[in-house]
């Protein structure tokens, strides 16, 4: 009987024991799974930020290269109008120069006459192409600092972008 009562309370005493112990050891792994995933919850979080972060960054960069491309072509173009307007003047300066070669060297009034009205006629033309190739030489130095500002800004986009990366390959350091 003795030996009955023994295995009675072993029985039906050990389960007592082990789960008086087992409740800290529980809770203690609770308190540690809830730690790790809000942890987890916090590094996703940072993770997305970081992501959306990308993701503006990339659209900003996009719509910034489209700028620097529009400025570019708008720099082509000033300087295509700035080549013509130079062309216009310096052909209208060498018809001017012929023209009055020409006229030194006659001697028929009728043709003097003649000379100095085309010479005539051709020194406004002179003035508006030089006032032109003037105006496409300001216009062009405008295009080529605009070009520029815009460089820099696609250039600091692109530096943000770099850093962000560098950010993404090592999530430990933020």
């Amino acid at each position: 009987m003795r030996r009955t009562i023994s295995l009675v309370l072993f029985v039906f005493g050990m389960p007592a024991t082990a789960f008086g112990q087992a409740t800290p050891s529980d809770s203690q792994t609770l308190q540690a799974l809830l730690s790790e995933v809000r942890e987890l919850r916090q590094e996703l979080r940072s993770s997305l930020a970081r992501m959306q972060s990308g993701q503006i960054l990339l659209s900003r960069l996009q719509t910034q290269q489209q700028v620097v491309t529009r400025a570019s072509e708008r720099l082509d173009v000033a300087r295509s109008n700035l080549a013509c307007a130079q062309d216009r003047q310096k052909r209208v300066a060498m018809d001017i120069k012929r023209l009055e070669d020409t006229l030194r060297g006659e001697e028929n009034v009728s043709q003097q006459k003649t000379y100095q009205d085309e010479i005539s006629r051709l020194k406004p033309e002179l003035e508006r192409s030089t006032d032109m190739a003037q105006q496409s030489q300001t216009t062009v130095f405008d295009c080529e600092q605009q070009l520029r500002n815009e460089q820099d800004k696609l250039s600091t986009l692109d530096n943000q972008l770099d850093e962000l990366v560098k950010s993404l390959r090592s999530p430990s350091k933020q």
